[in-house]
């Protein structure tokens, strides 16, 4: 066996030990914007072999208009509404990784539904890494400010003590999204449930 299929091998075992203990529960990812949830999340889904769903992307098609449209035209609360209702469709597709909104996990509603159907990655990120990408995409409704970088230190400030309940988190420093990813992979590892089928194994084997 070469070097390759050693590796190849290795990571089609850690991907099916993921895989099994997720069960059927989808990844929701959460976290403030420019954390990386969409494009960390990309990666992950292919390593794992899943679909990569991005709930801002679905609620754009839902509402046939740009977030930043709705956030004109109807108001944040507005937006939160459809936000809410989509990602309750979205996490009864079993198995998936979803990126969810800054603020999806803000809504207790939306926090009930996750905790009972999904398991969540909380991506804590510093404000000047933030900052150094929310920069690229100067769109988001939420930072059309005169204090761009004093509104998201506010936002940080009120959000990262609800982002603590997620199941568990990382931190997405200024590295690779090669890198962040094996940081989620090392944290699915440790931190989902055995295999019920394991379970039963050992309990054979303890007998």
């Amino acid at each position: 066996m070469t070097a390759n299929d050693k590796m190849s091998d290795k990571k089609r075992q850690r991907q099916q030990n993921i895989l099994k203990r997720l069960g059927n529960k989808p990844i929701v990812l959460v976290g403030i914007m420019g954390c990386g949830k969409s494009t960390v999340g990309r990666r992950l889904a292919q390593y794992l072999a899943l679909n990569f769903i991005d709930a801002d992307t679905e609620i754009e098609k839902a509402a046939d208009r740009s977030i930043s449209e709705i956030f004109a035209e109807h108001g944040e609360s507005y937006f939160r509404q459809g936000e809410k209702r989509v990602i309750a469709r979205l996490l009864g597709g079993g198995p998936q990784v979803l990126a969810t909104g800054g603020g999806a996990f803000i809504n207790e509603e939306t926090r009930a539904r996750i905790k009972e159907k999904g398991i969540s990655i909380w991506m804590k990120a510093e404000l000047s890494v933030i900052m150094t990408r929310v920069r690229k995409r100067p769109t988001r409704p939420l930072l059309q400010t005169a204090d761009p970088e004093a509104t998201m230190q506010k936002l940080m400030d009120e959000r990262y003590p609800i982002y603590e309940e997620a199941d568990m988190a990382i931190w997405s420093h200024d590295v690779t999204h090669e890198a962040v990813m094996e940081e989620i992979l090392s944290a699915l590892e440790k931190g989902l449930p055995p295999f019920s089928g394991e379970a039963s194994e050992n309990n054979e084997a303890g007998k």
